[in-house]
């Protein structure tokens, strides 16, 4: 099985940066796609991106979000990094990593609190 740990949320003022990283330990010898989610107070739970394991694909939600967000992967190919800009206070979310080697995605981490002030 394979374990998920997101780092890097926090609380930034509208405007501000971010990064965040989800590193997969476990059994990394499959290779996953990985990806985020988040979970918005009252909302439903959005997806936002993801990236095959070469790095070379990314998909985004919406247009919004690949306009403001980036997502790599690690050269380990066992992390997976959003680099979130121009963050805006609907941002503000518990943002998850994701793993799936079929179409389902069934892997999740903890979360991680992103909260975006105005």
């Amino acid at each position: 099985q394979v374990q998920l740990v997101e780092s890097g949320g926090g609380l930034v003022q509208a405007g501000g940066s971010l990064r965040l990283s989800c590193a997969a330990s476990g059994r990394t010898d499959v290779t996953y796609v990985m990806g985020w989610f988040r979970r918005a107070p009252g909302k439903e739970r959005e997806f936002v991106a993801s990236v095959d394991s070469g790095g070379d694909t990314p998909v985004f939600g919406t247009r919004a979000l690949k306009d403001r967000f980036t997502i790599s992967r690690g050269k380990d190919q066992n992390t997976v990094f959003l680099q979130m800009n121009n963050l805006r206070p609907e941002d503000t979310a518990v943002y998850y990593c994701a793993a799936r080697v079929t179409p389902v995605w069934n892997l999740w981490g903890q979360g991680t609190q992103v909260t975006v002030s105005s």
